[in-house]
């Protein structure tokens, strides 16, 4: 016989399962919302990018020039180090911020996170940053799908979801890559699989690109000249493409994170001026290595220039990088870290071709490859990055030898023991600033997986010491619901619905976390 009690979880439980059109609809608003946002953040970036090039290309003609520019440096990054001193969480990549948000209930103001990302990221590309647009893209996604929440959702859980689907749309409308976005959500930010998880980041990831679309057409973001598919005979090649590019995504999460420590021994207001200082010579002298590697990953496609030149843009870019981003200046490493895989794979091709190994041709494809293996050795998000790799350049038969070599990489990274960077950044980010970005809220619903392996996984409800202040009021098993009992059994594969009461959100996600997913 049911109880009062009963009857309430039940009928909470049917709202949930009725819920899972509502958010559909939810997610098509909030990806209106982040396409809208994120649109026009690429449209102010691209328009800094051409500004950083005619400026520096004017500061060539007119040298005089150069020493008022100075002082124009030293104002915009005292302005730039103020912004994210009042608004830390918009400092650096986002995409860190937007996964503590969601694991460990980071307190994030949305409002003033858009505000210095549009400012201090228009000032930042206004002078050339090597940085890129797709990590503040998520975030500023995740924030607007942050203010629909506060408006329409419910409960914690459903705000939670509406942020990740405006991050899926931030990818989504930052690349014109939607199957990118959603896998990212699933891989990288919520770090779990769920259906209404995924029903929100597909309808917001497709609706940004719907809009992205209609502002910059349907061309891929790379546009590469139609390649030649890698016939088999050249797939042997793949195994040293994918240790390099697997060494260089290491190396890069090393330096970045290297560069930041030795950003944070300095006083927090000339930080983003030394960035902005060194993107002066980089400027005048190499200014194909500014902004995100647009024009780096193009010339490593038809590598033209010749293999010192390649490694003098390779070793440019790397360094200008880490500079730019250790800086803590807003702006991600997405495309730095493409322009930089795509670049030693050019020049592993180039190397072949000089000793008549391979035909000129193939060039390009070792490029496209290594790029996948650089992000998938850094991120360490495989499915991402091959992905993403083959939305951005808009071709898929490319797709077994790119798959090859992010596995590769990604194997090479595993090796060395490597972090991946975003976890590193978040790490850091939980580190310096502690209790003061958690977010306090008491009680609220938490959805967590089960995976196998896990510490309740095979067990009944009243056999596990839950945390306090936490009743499981639903498991969603399948297509089937069930409102639990405590001899009711957990199965790997389990979604649990949880009630929080007593503790904060943050410690019961994570106390939870640490239960239903296997650590070992």
């Amino acid at each position: 016989m049911k109880t009062k009690s009963d009857s309430k979880v039940y009928k909470m439980l049917s709202g949930l399962i009725e819920n899972k059109w509502r958010i559909a609809l939810k997610g098509i608003l909030s990806g209106i919302i982040a396409g809208l946002l994120v649109v026009l953040y690429r449209l102010v970036i691209e328009y800094g990018t051409e500004t950083a090039s005619d400026t520096y290309a004017f500061l060539r003609g007119h040298p005089f020039m150069i020493l008022p520019w100075i002082l124009i440096i030293a104002a915009a990054g005292l302005f730039i180090a103020w912004l994210t001193k009042i608004e830390p969480m918009a400092a650096g990549s986002g995409i860190p911020q937007v996964e503590g948000q969601l694991i460990y209930g980071l307190r994030i103001r949305w409002y003033t996170v858009l505000a210095v990302r549009f400012i201090a990221g228009t000032l930042s590309s206004i002078f050339g940053l090597s940085l890129g647009r797709e990590g503040p893209s998520i975030q500023i996604g995740a924030s607007g799908g942050q203010a629909l929440a506060k408006r329409i959702s419910k409960n914690k859980l459903e705000e939670n979801y509406l942020i990740t689907g405006g991050a899926a749309a931030g990818l989504s409308a930052a690349f014109n890559a939607p199957l990118s976005g959603i896998v990212f959500a699933l891989e990288e930010v919520h770090r779990s699989f769920s259906g209404i998880v995924l029903i929100t980041a597909t309808t917001a990831a497709l609706t940004a690109d719907v809009i992205s679309k209609y502002f910059f057409g349907l061309k891929p973001v790379l546009s590469f000249a139609a390649t030649p598919q890698l016939p088999k005979s050249l797939y042997i090649w793949l195994i040293p493409l994918g240790i390099i590019s697997g060494i260089i995504g290491v190396l890069l999460n090393k330096a970045l994170l290297g560069f930041q420590t030795a950003y944070n021994k300095l006083p927090w207001f000339i930080r983003p001026c030394i960035a902005l200082l060194i993107a002066l010579p980089c400027g005048l002298f190499l200014p194909q290595v500014l902004g995100g590697g647009l024009n780096l990953v193009k010339l490593a496609q038809t590598a033209d220039s010749g293999i010192f030149i390649l490694l003098v843009y390779l070793g440019i870019k790397f360094l200008f990088t880490c500079a730019s981003f250790g800086s803590g200046t807003p702006g991600g490493i997405f495309m730095p870290i493409l322009s930089v895989g795509a670049l030693s794979g050019s020049l592993l091709g180039l190397a072949a071709v000089r000793f008549g190994l391979l035909q000129e041709g193939y060039i390009a494809d070792f490029a496209i490859c290594a790029m996948a293996g650089a992000l998938a050795g850094s991120v360490k998000a495989p499915v991402t990055s091959i992905l993403l790799t083959a939305e951005m350049t808009g071709s898929l038969v490319h797709l077994a030898p790119v798959a090859a070599c992010a596995f590769i990489a990604l194997f090479i990274s595993d090796i060395l023991k490597v972090t991946p960077i975003y976890e590193s950044l978040l790490e850091r980010i939980m580190k310096k600033n502690g209790e003061a970005v958690k977010n306090d809220k008491l009680g609220g619903l938490i959805e967590i997986p089960v995976e196998f392996g896990s510490s309740v996984s095979g067990k009944c409800i009243c056999e596990v010491e839950w945390p306090q202040g936490v009743l499981i009021v639903g498991i969603h098993r399948g297509d089937n619901d069930i409102v639990p009992g405590g001899n009711t059994r957990i199965n790997p594969g389990d979604y649990l619905t949880v009630m929080t009461s007593e503790c904060t959100y943050n410690d019961i996600s994570t106390n939870l976390r640490n239960l239903c997913h296997n650590n070992h």
